[in-house]
């Protein structure tokens, strides 16, 4: 698997033969690959506009690309901030609650962003064709798709260091620009024309898959709500800045503690495994029928609802399973 930024064609269908060559190079004789866009045909169209573009067919001709749209900006932001609005009104009915909850458009945003990393998950596993992903900069969506497809084919990313070298690799040194990203959260009055909630979607569609797959994640709940947190404010230096470059420039990893570092702390790990947790060496296909995406409410009623008997019971839960 592949992953990238938009090709840069322009209006004039410009060509890049050193593209052209190492995409060629990556298939096998007679092979075919995939090109995910995860913008809509008339987006990707209306890019060449401003310089960027897709693989023109002509000159890619042994990859097959599909698009498959998902939010990244402005929209998915908005989508974030109805849903905390809704969920934080005490005195709602059922049909109004209902009504709001389906207006803002966020599970299917988490169900968009799963069938996608489906897709990609499925050419390789059962087509095993090769899979280039992108959409546009390749710092937003393409990343969500990346990291949710290897989550789902590969075990050793649902250990609780696998996890972190994921995020470490297809998040922090692949460039999601953090900062601008998460500047607010979706209490703050500003609305910034960057922040999009696009490592929170990740985070929900991560949950998800521990909510279908109790035994097969090594980390638990409170791992992901943790990572929420110090996406938006941490004591650690490990989502801050942009880029790899910015933090370089920074001194980041020189002037700041790694959050890493704290979790993997012997006193620290306990609290963040999974105590039902059985390695699971296949293959796990979430359903994305819309029945079985559900609101994640450990994150979203947290600060509305106490988490009081649930924690008991995890508690209970991890004393059984280390005293058995």
């Amino acid at each position: 698997m592949l992953r990238s930024s938009q090709p840069l064609t322009g209006p004039n269908r410009r060509r890049c033969r050193e593209d052209e060559l190492l995409l060629g190079t990556v298939l096998d004789e007679e092979e075919r690959g995939f090109i995910i866009d995860t913008r809509s045909a008339q987006a990707a169209k209306q890019a060449r506009m401003s310089g960027g573009g897709t693989e023109p067919k002509a000159f890619y001709p042994r990859w097959r690309r599909l698009h498959r749209p998902l939010e990244r900006g402005r929209p998915l932001q908005e989508s974030f901030i109805r849903l905390v609005e809704a969920c934080n009104e005490s005195s709602i009915s059922m049909d109004r609650w209902l009504s709001r909850l389906e207006s803002c458009r966020w599970l299917s945003h988490v169900k968009a962003a799963l069938s996608t990393a489906c897709l990609a998950a499925q050419c390789l596993d059962r087509e095993k064709a090769k899979v280039l992903v992108h959409g546009a900069e390749g710092t937003d969506t393409t990343l969500l798709v990346t990291a949710l497809a290897q989550l789902i084919l590969e075990p050793s990313c649902r250990t609780l260091l696998g996890f972190q070298g994921l995020l470490e690799r297809e998040w922090i040194e692949a460039g999601h620009p953090f900062h601008l990203r998460c500047a607010h959260s979706a209490y703050s009055h500003a609305r910034l024309k960057q922040e999009a909630p696009l490592f929170l979607l990740f985070l929900d569609c991560v949950w998800q898959l521990s909510r279908q797959f109790p035994f097969s994640l090594e980390f638990s709940e409170h791992l992901l709500l943790t990572l929420f947190d110090s996406a938006y404010a941490s004591a650690y230096g490990t989502f801050l800045c942009n880029s790899e470059k910015e933090r370089c420039l920074c001194k980041v990893k020189e002037n700041t503690h790694s959050l890493w570092a704290w979790l993997n702390q012997p006193g620290e790990r306990k609290k963040y495994l999974n105590p039902l947790y059985t390695h699971n060496p296949l293959v796990i296909w979430p359903s994305v029928e819309p029945q079985s995406i559900q609101l994640w409410q450990g994150l979203f009623f947290r600060w509305i609802r106490s988490s009081q008997y649930l924690d008991e019971a995890w508690a209970e839960i991890q004393h059984l399973v280390e005293s058995s």
